[in-house]
């Protein structure tokens, strides 16, 4: 086929990527975006989300501007913490175990509010999200987590909303178009891509790059490689279309490895699931609600403190816990105490892996656990729960004493019927390690130097997330990197 030119091409079709072509538009650059993915499948792990934003600020007027789903009434009984620029870089230190890139960090935390305004006047709808973030407590919504944003319409509504502002635009949008490797001339500057699309082979040239196409997590082969030992059986949440390859041609070519290569956000994640994301369910089969209740491997026995901190400080590293666990499998356990407080949309989607019954010991019999042995673990813990107000909406303290691992807060007796069991297991988001990029997005060499034409944002740079991630911020990360990316390779 014969070649084309364009300014900027952008590998990619999530929202990184969509935010950079936007962002190079907004230059006046020509942009073609290039989606491995057929149109019915597009989108990245960004669709499957739940559109959950992390972004900063000081009260709920900071973000009143932004809403487009606004009850006045639910807002006058919101009480909604501030999450300043100082909580936000307080939290990166603290999950990554202070390995964040403290440069790359800064412009996350720093460009979180401008990101989210941004996308706001191109278009996107933005939502509290009551639902997934708050609790009600003595008739007044709990915001808890520092996590309040979300796109209306969840990742579904968010791809879509982006795709229309993308095509408005003017961006070029290709599907099933798959880039095979990248193009440099004698003196190490990318000028193009080789795709492959329906018609087949096309060398598409251009004066700058831009790789916005996921990691490695679909990738089975990869994942045992660098993650692990099985983790090449771990259920994929999102795309399937998130291979590696476009990662591993970078490198080829001269990228600079960076970041934590043998880690990853994986979750708690229904066993019955299928291997890689379902398109109508999306994150639905997420289990989130384990703050509130017990975590049991399948003999029975706890292995994580299940309130050692909010859902969006732990869920990140614990589906990488269970996996570790015989037959990586767990089970999730509430009683009628805990059940109003689980999430109606994950814990009662379709084909969910629930069990009920009057007894620990009947459930265990339909779980498939030593009723004994479970008997044994529940009433330890029952045993253990100190004294004091249970409060969802704040970290209460209520803790246990005299047990290992402890249950740091949240801890009520499990003994109230019916009892409640969900079979978890290890849903794997997306991979911590990439390339290496400057302020600017470029893509860095070995030498630390930018590789002329060529950028990099979202979940294919390395350097930001280690061990774990505060909820919220992947889809921030996309759009704060996948912004500037897009900005300067169109100057």
């Amino acid at each position: 086929m014969p070649e084309q030119h364009y300014d900027v091409i952008v590998v990619g079709g999530g929202n990184a990527a969509m935010s950079a072509a936007l962002a190079a538009r907004e230059r006046g650059a020509s942009v073609v975006m290039l989606e491995k993915a057929p149109k019915d499948e597009a989108g990245g792990n960004s669709f499957f989300t739940a559109a959950a934003t992390r972004t900063t600020f000081d009260s709920l007027d900071d973000l009143r501007p932004i809403l487009s789903e606004v009850d006045e009434y639910d807002l006058s009984i919101t009480d909604l913490p501030p999450y300043t620029v100082d909580h936000f870089h307080a939290d990166m230190q603290r999950l990554t175990e202070g390995r964040c890139d403290p440069e790359l960090s800064d412009i996350l935390v720093g460009e979180s509010a401008s990101a989210v305004n941004w996308w706001h006047s191109k278009g996107l709808k933005w939502t509290l999200m009551y639902a997934r973030q708050s609790f009600k407590v003595d008739g007044r919504f709990k915001f808890w987590g520092g996590l309040a944003l979300g796109g209306v319409g969840e990742g579904k509504g968010l791809i879509e909303q982006e795709t229309q502002a993308a095509i408005a635009n003017g961006v070029e949008i290709r599907y099933e178009s798959p880039v095979v490797d990248l193009i440099a001339d004698e003196n190490g500057v990318v000028t193009g891509v080789v795709a492959h699309g329906p018609e087949g082979r096309q060398t598409i040239r251009a004066k700058s790059v831009v790789l916005a196409s996921g990691g490695f997590e679909s990738d089975p082969r990869m994942r045992a490689a660098h993650l692990g030992p099985n983790w090449d059986v771990a259920k994929v949440r999102g795309t399937a279309h998130n291979t590696g390859e476009v990662l591993m041609k970078a490198i080829e070519l001269g990228a600079q490895p960076y970041g934590h290569w043998s880690g990853c956000h994986s979750i708690a994640w229904d066993a019955a699931a299928p291997p890689t994301g379902d398109w109508e369910l999306t994150h639905r089969f997420s289990k989130q609600s384990y703050p509130i209740g017990l975590i049991v491997n399948r003999d029975g026995e706890r292995f994580v403190d299940e309130g050692a901190d909010f859902r969006n400080y732990t869920y990140a590293k614990y589906g990488a816990e269970i996996l570790k666990q015989p037959g990586a499998i767990a089970y999730q356990l509430y009683d009628a105490r805990t059940a109003p407080l689980l999430r109606q949309d994950e814990y009662t989607a379709p084909g969910v892996s629930r069990y009920e019954a009057a007894s620990i010991g009947d459930l265990a019999e339909k779980m498939g656990v030593s009723p004994a042995r479970l008997e044994r673990t529940v009433r330890e813990y029952n045993e253990a729960v100190q004294d004091g107000d249970f409060n969802p909406a704040i970290k209460d303290g209520k803790g246990t004493v005299g047990i290992a691992p402890p249950k740091s807060n949240w801890a009520q007796s499990l003994d109230a019927p019916p009892l409640l069991a969900f079979a978890v297991t290890c849903g794997i988001t997306f991979t911590f390690g990439g390339v290496k990029i400057d302020r600017d997005a470029r893509v860095l060499d070995r030498a630390n130097r930018p590789i002329p034409g060529l950028y990099a944002a979202g979940e294919l740079v390395g350097g930001l997330f280690y061990h774990n991630y505060p909820g919220g911020s992947g889809l921030t990360n996309g759009m704060v990197f996948g912004r500037r990316a897009g900005d300067h390779a169109a100057r």
